[in-house]
């Protein structure tokens, strides 16, 4: 699409308004005989904007005579018409061709890789995949085998269940799925035990299958067998078996943080100064602005990319770089704002660690004060079932 509209803006094209009562088959016969529209506007029900290229125009006649729609040209755009209107500017000229030659040169290559569904997986880590199997930014495009690429990356990482990459003019578009964690699932028919995957206090146990190892009110590690795979009969001796259990246990999170009361909080005056520069493939220019005059500043960077239309990128990046001043104040907390403070952080962390919260069946809360700073111990009891499978080996 892209390059059949640089194209027409190489041989020409005009902007066209058609009006009548059939405009939606207008567009459909355009479609069906492969006419290029773009940047279609419909303002009313039978009106529409359009450009078209000159060849197409001449065949979009004999639609308008069959739709009995009124076509207007509106305006003669493109390289052709510019060219007459400054062909006595021989310089102008020349840069011109300069630049067409230009672009149709670093057309060749991908001067951009984005990269979209991957939620957990680091971005970096994708890229530097993408860049040892021989996409980088950089790469001439006849030499990307993107099914080659593709098929290495599945076979090393088993967190990505789908990878598709699409060249779009300079872009390289990188989609991935990420794949699901799935727990080792034992056959029924395999002999296995059950271990603890937690540490915790028994407060419930119900085997179907087994031999149970734990009792209620035992303490148990993360790693502990809870209950074996095999039966001890008087007759039939040892018999193993694929362990069947329902455990519960009480489950302890905890977290610990430490907070000083007396603190420099440093915040923005609102004064900036900013910086730019600009990077043309691996080259880069500066043009510093001195920022001495701030003791203290964030330091803020910005980049972005030379793109016409939505995938045509240019080897260049213009770079931002803003300093916010800041002023430091000292800012001293009582006990009780210190423990609200560190609370509700703790809370935070823990909560985001328990499955459901409204198994809690006790909290307990430690403050210790020490000299100008407050220690404070959350912990969580939780109810939760406990147990995964493990093969039995021989």
């Amino acid at each position: 699409m892209f390059f059949k509209i640089l194209m027409n803006y190489i041989f020409g094209y005009i902007s066209i308004s058609v009006e009548g009562y059939f405009i939606e088959r207008f567009i459909n016969i355009c479609i069906s005989k492969k006419i290029l529209l773009w940047n279609l506007k419909r303002t009313k029900s039978t009106f529409l904007y359009a450009n078209v290229g000159i060849k197409d125009f001449k065949k979009m006649r004999k639609i308008a005579s069959i739709t009995k729609c009124r076509i207007k040209l509106k305006k003669k755009k493109g390289l052709p018409f510019i060219m007459n209107k400054y062909r006595k500017r021989k310089i102008f000229f020349i840069l011109l061709i300069v630049l067409i030659s230009f672009i149709f040169g670093i057309s060749n290559f991908v001067w951009n890789i984005q990269i979209e569904g991957n939620y957990n997986i680091v971005t970096e880590d994708i890229m530097l995949n993408l860049e040892e199997n021989g996409l980088k930014i950089g790469t001439l495009k006849p030499k990307i085998n993107t099914q080659k690429i593709i098929q290495n990356i599945r076979l090393k990482r088993n967190d990505i269940a789908w990878i598709g990459i699409e060249l779009k003019g300079t872009n390289a578009i990188v989609k991935i799925v990420e794949a699901d964690k799935k727990p080792e699932i034992i056959d029924e028919n395999e002999y296995c035990n059950i271990i603890s995957n937690k540490s915790g206090k028994i407060t419930k146990i119900n085997v179907q299958n087994g031999t149970a190892v734990v009792k209620i009110g035992d303490i148990v590690k993360e790693g502990d067998v809870l209950v074996n795979g095999w039966l001890e009969g008087k007759y039939t001796g040892t018999r193993y078996v694929h362990a069947k259990a329902e455990i519960e246990a009480k489950v302890w999170y905890s977290g610990k943080k430490e907070m000083n009361l007396t603190q420099t909080k440093n915040e923005e005056t609102g004064n900036k100064k900013s910086s730019y520069g600009i990077k043309i493939n691996n080259f880069k220019i500066n043009f510093p602005k001195g920022v001495s005059n701030f003791e203290k500043y964030d330091t803020i960077n910005e980049t972005k990319k030379l793109k016409i239309f939505s995938n045509f990128y240019f080897p260049i990046e213009f770079t931002k770089t803003t300093y916010k001043e800041l002023k430091g104040s000292t800012i001293t907390y009582t006990i009780d704002e210190a423990k609200e403070i560190l609370l509700k952080e703790l809370e935070n962390e823990i909560k985001s660690k328990i499955q459901k919260t409204e198994n809690i069946v006790n909290t307990q809360v430690n403050f210790k004060e020490k000299g100008e700073a407050l220690e404070v111990e959350l912990i969580y009891e939780v109810l939760e079932n406990i147990g995964t499978n493990e093969k039995i080996l021989f």
